[in-house]
């Protein structure tokens, strides 16, 4: 398994932007899909973009298509998620997800190697 890290969020107000990073250790970064989710208070963890090994492929929640944009730098073995014009609706704990293999699945059961979080809060 690989071992994940994130960072970069905070407090922001709405319509402002936010960059996470989450930075993965061992080798063969690029053998990993890489996805961000998230959770807020009395929810269920969700998904919110993938990703895949190659960077070739990505997907995206609906409720976050157009605003947010997932990266990866294999040489720098960390993915990123470049948040733009927040909403109120997008505070949440923000968590990056690895999974070997070529798919990019929506479902928490799918993937095997979860990061510590980084809260997001965009305050209305």
């Amino acid at each position: 398994q690989v071992q994940l890290v994130e960072s970069g969020g905070g407090l922001v107000q709405t319509g402002g932007s936010l960059r996470l990073s989450c930075a993965a250790s061992g080798r063969t970064f690029s053998a990993y899909v890489m996805g961000w989710f998230r959770q807020a208070p009395g929810k269920e963890r969700e998904f919110v973009a993938g990703i895949s090994g190659s960077g070739g492929s990505t997907s995206y929640a609906d409720s976050v298509k157009g605003r947010f944009t997932i990266s990866r730098d294999n040489a720098k073995n960390t993915v990123y998620l470049q948040m733009n014009s927040l909403k109120p609706e997008d505070t949440a704990f923000y968590y990056c997800a690895a999974r070997s293999g070529g798919i990019i699945f929506t479902e928490n059961s799918r993937w095997t190697s979860w990061g510590q979080g980084t809260q997001v809060t965009v305050s209305s």
